[in-house]
């Protein structure tokens, strides 16, 4: 919960000014923001005078409409003009109560609106320190697939261990490894190794211009999902400028 609506379009512009500063626009790599909802329209009129910047938004509801308060729809994101939604952050599990069965239905919302959903897993400092990760995973990826009947298209996968949130504790290479050939095999027992091969997967939890590239060089992690850091443009687009090579 960062970022007011006067500020966020500024802060677009700036990390559109530092891509292009650092030649890291055009590349391979894509870019997302997911910035508060009520900053949403104003970063969507940023971003069509910019190129290679995506919109995101942050979760939404598994109804079109109705009587849900404080909820945003697929319908609604679209819209507004948003290609990515976060569904499952670790946040919203712990302060507000989703499960893998609303998670689930959230991510077939996004699926069915044409939505490309990043889905967040990760286990807890108890969960890791009693040896359940792999447990943990598992139980939260398989879950959250059963609204994914139709297949994975456009799905990325970010693994961020909910120790390493904020912390400035961050996960070591080899973990965010580990846990990425974890959920590649889940996805090809799913949709099999073909689809699979073509999910991304993501890691996220502290992640800075100092310890990116740790992470970018493992053989099953594709990019990142960037916190705190995100916020600033300048440590934004080093992170970029890293992942790109």
């Amino acid at each position: 919960m960062h970022g007011l609506r006067s500020r966020s379009s500024a802060l677009v512009a700036d990390l559109a000014k530092e891509l292009e500063r650092l030649g890291a626009t055009g590349g391979p790599v894509d870019v997302v923001v997911c910035p508060p909802y009520t900053a949403l329209c104003d970063v969507g009129r940023e971003l069509q005078r910019t190129r290679g910047i995506d919109l995101g938004a942050q979760n939404l509801h598994w109804e079109d409409k109705g009587a849900f308060t404080g909820e945003i729809s697929g319908p609604m994101l679209v819209e507004v003009g948003c290609r990515y939604v976060i569904v499952g952050h670790s946040e919203r599990r712990q302060f507000f109560g989703e499960t893998d069965e609303s998670v689930s239905r959230r991510l077939g919302a996004a699926l069915r609106h044409g939505l490309q959903p990043i889905l967040c897993v990760g286990e807890t400092w108890e969960e890791r320190e009693g040896g359940r990760t792999e447990e943990v995973l598992t139980t939260q990826l398989r879950g959250a697939l059963a609204g994914a009947d139709g297949g994975p298209a456009g799905l990325s996968v970010a693994y961020e261990p909910v120790w390493a949130i904020g912390t400035g504790r961050a996960a070591q290479g080899r973990d965010a490894q580990a846990a990425a050939v974890l959920i590649r095999t889940l996805l090809a027992e799913k949709f099999g190794p073909k689809e699979a091969a073509g999910v991304r997967i993501l890691y996220g939890g502290s992640v800075k211009p100092d310890n990116i590239g740790e992470f970018a060089t493992q053989f099953d992690v594709d990019g990142a999902l960037v916190g705190g850091a995100s916020l600033d443009p300048g440590a934004f687009a080093e992170i970029v400028r890293q992942v790109m090579g």
